[in-house]
């Protein structure tokens, strides 16, 4: 008798259904850094080193052997500084007990959303915004509703309002990733207001908090009554200190959606290691100095990105008001994707697609001046003689 064969299934058949929703939704694409023959300005990413004295801190850390296991919620010394601060920042008294230490901002919003999100429940975005939330939903089995923007590329109340009815959970950025906008008092009140008497819960991603060009005071969801209570905060140390490499950020917000998010987070992350928490809490305490330096410097360079991209004809910019991105519109002919294809391939410049931030993106690209000067200079030349050529 010839031998029985069994046949296998392909690998692929063998994913969980989770990794096929992600897969379906995920508009996220990953973008280059600058190379000899490429400028990015793609990269969400400071150009700044670390800060030195944080950098000395994890050399102490190590030469003391801090190399063990940290607390699953993380340091008690970085939580209470963080206590502190977030006691500033929301005006009333913020437990160290409800800061859970995260491996960067992007953990912090997966513990939260997947700690929220139940297969069906819906789930509103705007449109555009920073993928990741969307991935973040479809990984739970839970419903997007992407909520276009006002022509100002701020919040379209009477859509919100609507989109909001029933709706498990809402997520933003402020400022805004890709849009560069910072959503006021005001505009921030009146989300409170629409959310009054509903049980939605608000994840406040709060990365660029720093990064404000406005003159006003930073307003953050935790400081606006009718919000505090039902906002999850999510913060991280990437932007603010040119940390991203070193992957530690954290949550706050209401004790019972901090137990979940700690429970998801513990579950598939453990801890935050020891070294980066020590180097962390000196951060928080005395680099200030090195977060106004370098946003001084970031307003300086979004200035100079505004001034060269306004001389390119067919490009509608928007208002540099936070974080480093600007998000111009352009009148070509062609999806945002093709038109990043041929500025990388034959004119050597790396910017995002509009449309990898929801549908509303769409004849947008996105354009970070987290580079040097000099970068920001030759790729927007770059950009001007590509868009040039696609006419």
């Amino acid at each position: 008798m010839p031998p029985t064969v069994t046949t296998q299934p392909p690998l692929h058949d063998t994913a969980a259904a989770a990794v096929a929703r992600i897969a379906a939704a995920s508009r996220r694409t990953q973008q280059p850094q600058s190379r000899s023959d490429l400028v990015s300005l793609a990269m969400g990413e400071p150009d700044f080193d670390t800060p030195e004295r944080v950098t000395e801190a994890a050399h102490a850390a190590l030469r003391a052997g801090r190399t063990h296991y940290s607390p699953l919620l993380g340091e008690p010394a970085l939580r209470e500084a963080l206590a502190a601060k977030l006691t500033a920042t929301a005006g009333t008294p913020a437990s160290a007990g409800d800061v859970l230490i995260t491996q960067g901002g992007t953990a912090g919003l997966a513990a939260s959303i997947l700690s929220l999100v139940d297969p069906g429940d819906k789930v509103v975005i705007p449109d555009p915004t920073y993928s990741l939330y969307g991935d973040l939903v479809a990984m739970a089995g839970g419903t997007v509703v992407p909520v276009p923007l006002a022509a100002d590329l701020h919040w379209d109340l009477d859509r919100l309002a609507d989109a909001l009815t029933d709706a498990k959970l809402f997520v933003f950025c402020n400022p805004v990733n890709p849009t560069g906008i910072v959503h006021g008092r005001e505009e921030l009140e009146a989300l409170a207001a629409l959310l009054d008497g509903t049980p939605t819960i608000v994840v406040s991603d709060e990365a660029y908090s720093d990064l404000d060009y406005t003159g006003r005071p930073f307003t953050s969801a935790l400081s606006v009554d009718g919000l505090r209570e039902r906002t999850v905060y999510c913060q991280t140390f990437s932007k603010s200190y040119a940390m991203t490499g070193w992957r530690v950020g954290y949550l706050w917000g209401p004790s019972p959606l901090i137990q979940a998010a700690a429970r998801v987070h513990n579950t598939f992350n453990g801890s935050v290691n020891t070294v980066i928490q020590d180097a962390a809490l000196v951060a928080v305490e005395s680099c200030d100095d090195d977060v106004a330096r370098m946003r001084a410097a970031y307003q300086e360079r979004g200035e100079l990105m505004r001034r060269e991209l306004s001389a390119i004809p067919g490009l509608t910019l928007s208002a540099p008001e936070g974080a480093f991105y600007q998000f111009p519109r352009y009148d070509i002919d062609l999806p945002s994707v093709e038109v990043v294809a041929a500025l990388r391939t034959h004119h050597g410049v790396a910017v995002r697609p509009g449309s990898e931030f929801g549908a509303r993106g769409e004849g947008h690209l996105r354009l970070s001046y987290a580079a040097s000067p000099q970068s920001i200079t030759e790729g927007v030349r770059r950009l001007a003689a590509g868009l040039s050529a696609l006419r």
